[in-house]
């Protein structure tokens, strides 16, 4: 029976050592989505020499302190902390517009990202849109719940290796599931707060959106948590098992 107890023992480690790893890169995947500006790309197709000559006005314009959500549906990216666009680093006819062009970055304030959207987006007298509004804050909040939740599970899953114990391994379970919740819900707030603001504002013909890298990161990562998740649950509860059944046997 020694024999089969360490087989046991090495059956469950190897799932811990698994959902170890996929925590980890899960880890790295949301802590990179987070911290990239790719979550949705809008590429203008217009001509060179027509993104030239309107290059200084919408430069202009995005860095204005009246700048919303029209200004910045052109050529660029958008993050959960900054959106940037691509224009010609010069608007001069003599400049060749297709090998001159710079990306500019404008970073959200604490404030933007607890700012009410409208109903008409750009018109302050529309009235205030509950949806979009709180899609916008929940997909900010979201993913820094998640990256809580796992650190916490990891300080978890440190103990019970101090305590040389996998009963803790249920509460590590318990928090990458939940974490993989908050993950799946930003995800969805995402999409759905894009879908929103596109119904009511449609892209105009020569301009193409698509959804970028850092929100595909962020995809990867919620299957991720749930593997984990359910790894570190099936190791603790299989385990408790176990030991309940040797020691049962010890005592007949």
């Amino acid at each position: 029976y020694s024999s089969k107890g360490a087989m046991m023992d090495n059956r469950f480690a190897t799932a811990l050592v698994i959902a170890c790893v996929l925590s980890l890169i899960s880890t790295i995947y949301m802590a990179a989505s987070i911290g990239t500006d790719f979550w949705y790309e809008y590429h203008t197709l217009s001509p060179a020499e027509n993104v030239s000559e309107a290059g200084r006005s919408i430069w202009e314009e995005f860095v204005s302190e009246e700048a919303d959500e029209k200004t910045f549906r052109c050529n660029g990216t958008v993050g959960l902390w900054r959106r940037c666009i691509t224009v010609p680093k010069n608007s001069h006819w003599y400049s060749p517009p297709e090998t001159d062009m710079t990306t500019n970055c404008i970073s959200f304030s604490l404030s933007d990202q607890f700012m009410e959207k409208y109903i008409e987006p750009g018109n302050h007298n529309s009235g205030t849109d509950l949806n979009r509004t709180y899609l916008w804050r929940l997909q900010f909040l979201l993913p820094f719940v998640s990256l809580g939740l796992m650190c916490f599970g990891a300080l978890i899953g440190l103990c019970a290796c101090a305590c040389r114990s996998l009963y803790p391994a249920i509460a590590t379970g318990v928090l990458h599931f939940l974490a993989g919740l908050c993950t799946l819900g930003l995800v969805g707030c995402y999409v759905a707060g894009i879908e929103l603001l596109h119904k009511k504002l449609p892209l105009p013909d020569d301009v193409r959106g698509e959804f970028g890298w850092s929100f595909c990161l962020a995809c990867v990562s919620a299957p991720l948590q749930f593997m984990a998740a359910a790894l570190f649950i099936w190791a603790a509860r299989t385990n408790r098992k176990e030991f309940t059944l040797l020691k049962a046997y010890r005592v007949a």
